[in-house]
């Protein structure tokens, strides 16, 4: 495992201990299909969160909330609904969320809603 990855995997591990300390309740974790992977699957309340966790040591490329491109939108909202159509959760309530972590001063914030189902 690089660096790189090493640094995503602390962020992911962070995230999920900060998700439920808020009460998210993890149906799964690096959910990977053929269309796309989704960081961390979890229930708030009534809700299923598709949640994208972006770590970044420094800002020197930029919050890590811009990091989410159309195109990475797109391949989480294709993986989110085949994961409800396999689960049967069809008619469930669901929204994206974006976990952004920086290790180095523990900070951690949660953007609920970050974007909307992107079709192809």
């Amino acid at each position: 495992m690089n660096r790189r990855q090493q640094i995503g995997k602390t962020g992911e591990a962070m995230a999920v201990r900060f998700l439920k300390k808020k009460g998210y309740k993890i149906l799964a974790q690096n959910y990977r299909t053929r269309l796309g992977e989704i960081d961390v699957i979890a229930k708030d309340r009534n809700t299923i969160a598709f949640i994208e966790v972006k770590t970044r040591r420094t800002m020197e490329y930029g919050s890590p909330k811009m990091a989410i491109t159309p195109e990475k939108q797109r391949k989480i909202s294709m993986a989110a609904l085949l994961y409800l159509k396999q689960n049967d959760q069809s008619n469930a309530a669901a929204r994206f969320d974006v976990v952004t972590v920086q290790p180095d001063d523990g900070t951690i914030d949660i953007i609920k809603n970050a974007f909307e189902v992107a079709y192809p």
